[in-house]
């Protein structure tokens, strides 16, 4: 999903069409929606009028004749197939069709982003994220200040399990609204936060004077792509968003509503009610000032648990809040109300000295990071990559990250010069790749020795994130194909119905012969009926792993 899947929104609010009504999520102006991360492989193009077929009018045999079958398929029509097979270690192309042309990549952007990262931080890197202190501390009073400097960790302990590995389910919590199937994990969200108040708490402060702040300048913040929370900024609890889980009980009776984190700074105001059995659900979620939420609707009787999330509007100040909060909790005083906004005048100056370090928290490696992004197709820890990259270098902006990413790619022998970025989730407007500048990508990063954490970060081909389900647990194909999955939906508002710009898939795999490949394949521009069509092209391009399997 480049987002994984986007449709421009109608109006101030982001819906998902179900069975005739709307699922109201918030309230974004103009944002676009993302709805449920499904995956394409691709296949043939259609050469002449009339026919899928290479040249003559004679139907191609073996793995030519199974793409041509696929591509000829009614909702295919309209569409343009890009597809490049090729030898993983010596780059034999066993299969290409317009392997040079441009395509929307939708989250396959995701492979270029996470690679450049790879190779800037080393799959073992840890974002430490500390907190200091400003002031004299004595016989446990800090006269001054507590700042948390944010690192740009996107996790901050949130999802860490018990092994010390990044929890994921398959489709993300950051997906509820617009996935009916999004999930939360089972780690604590504020973990991260509530370990460094305990090493506060344990250096020995007890009480705290002045304010408590978060440095969130570690580089200048911007908007994502993708659906999903957009924010991009260093600090990240919980994906700066609330989770709002709506438990329904009988007809007419009021459903149970839950959420996570508690936050002190928040007040929710939720009255849902119960529908009879078999309806679409229908709610809305409203801020009507800072630090307010309103719920408001119905979620049908016998579904399970709807999940919705809201993203907070001033992720430092919600950090801030939960901050304090930890702190008190283990019994840390802090004057400092965490109803405030977090007061940036007050940070630290570059050449300030009297700061000392007396928290410090440190992430999983990078590796569980990049799994946890293309496992699920996480839009926004993707999007942090490149200001995570250029603050890396002494800069601060998007453009200093993407034009970071360019430089790993040439060196990896990408011929950048055929393809744009304009962000690293894959919803831009200027995201274009070809398949045979992927499959160069996916070749040069097999021949490193991070090689297996790129290749078991990708989704698996009927086992798990986002290509879970897409082909039947006993296909021939199933556990051979590794290989990221790119939706993108528009609203065609003239017809009121979608539009599948792009559905992409592209990774490595293995022929049943034991021929390992690298592969890309992409379609854009394919109409459907309604939003839930684009699972039969996930299933399309189930059938052309499988294909590819046989060959």
């Amino acid at each position: 999903m480049a987002c994984r899947e986007r449709v421009r929104a109608q109006s101030c609010c982001q819906r998902e069409r179900v069975k005739g009504h709307f699922l109201l999520a918030s309230i974004r102006p103009n944002r676009a929606l993302g709805l449920l991360p499904w995956v394409l492989l691709a296949g043939w193009a259609v050469a002449m009028a009339g026919g899928p077929y290479a040249r003559g009018d004679d139907a191609p045999s073996g793995l030519a004749g199974n793409m041509a079958a696929i591509m000829a398929e009614p909702p295919f029509a309209h569409a343009h197939w890009g597809i490049l097979v090729a030898d993983l270690k010596d780059g034999t192309v066993l299969y290409e069709w317009n392997a040079d042309k441009l395509f929307a990549p939708a989250s396959v952007t995701k492979l270029f982003s996470v690679a450049a990262a790879l190779d800037a931080l080393g799959a073992e890197f840890r974002f430490e994220t500390a907190v200091y202190r400003r002031g004299a501390c004595a016989e446990g009073t800090l006269q001054g200040d507590l700042i948390l400097v944010a690192s740009g960790d996107p996790t901050l302990g949130g999802r860490t399990d018990e092994q010390g590995r990044i929890a994921f389910e398959n489709t993300d919590h950051t997906y509820a609204g617009f996935a009916s199937d999004a999930r939360l994990t089972a780690p604590d969200p504020l973990a991260g936060l509530r370990a460094l108040a305990r090493q506060v708490a344990e250096g020995g402060i007890r009480r705290v004077t002045g304010e408590v702040l978060i440095d969130d300048r570690l580089f200048e913040q911007a908007e994502g792509t993708g659906s999903g929370p957009s924010r991009l900024t260093p600090i990240v609890v919980n994906d700066n968003v609330i989770d709002l889980l709506l438990s329904p009980s009988e007809p007419g009776a009021p459903a149970t509503v839950q959420w996570r984190p508690q936050c002190g700074a928040w007040t929710i105001d939720a009255h849902v009610t119960t529908s009879e059995p078999g309806l679409a659900p229908h709610v809305t979620l409203a801020s009507p000032a800072p630090g307010r939420l309103v719920v408001r609707g119905t979620v049908p009787a016998g579904r399970a648990p709807l999940l919705l999330i809201y993203e907070v509007p001033d992720p430092a100040s919600f950090a801030r809040a939960l901050l304090i909060e930890a702190l008190r909790e283990v019994g840390v005083a802090v004057a400092a109300s965490p109803l405030d906004s977090n007061r940036r005048e007050r940070l630290p100056r570059p050449d300030e000295q009297d700061l000392e370090r007396v928290a410090v928290f440190t992430s999983p490696p990078f590796a569980e990071e990049a799994k946890l992004i293309l496992k699920v197709s996480h839009n926004l820890h993707a999007s942090m990559l490149p200001l995570i990259l250029a603050a890396r270098q002494g800069r601060r902006t998007l453009a200093d990250g993407l034009r970071a990413q360019r430089e790993f790619l040439g060196r990896a022998g990408v011929d950048v010069d055929t393809i744009s970025f304009g962000g690293a989730a894959g919803g831009d407007r200027a995201d274009y790749v070809t398949p045979r500048a992927t499959v160069q990508l996916l070749r040069y990063m097999a021949t490193r020795d991070d090689a297996p954490v790129y290749r078991q970060a990708l989704p698996v081909l009927g086992l798990d994130g986002t290509l879970a389900g897409v082909v039947a647990a006993d296909s021939p194909a199933a556990g051979k194909f590794f290989a990221k999955t790119g939706t993108l939906l528009w609203y065609n508002a003239m017809n009121d119905r979608p539009l599948l710009t792009s559905k992409a898939l592209a990774g490595y795999g293995a022929t049943s012969s034991g021929r390992e490949v690298a592969f890309a394949a992409f379609v854009n521009n394919v109409h459907l009926t309604q939003p839930e069509d684009r699972l039969k092209v996930g299933q399309a391009l189930g059938r052309v792993c499988e294909a590819i399997y046989q060959q």
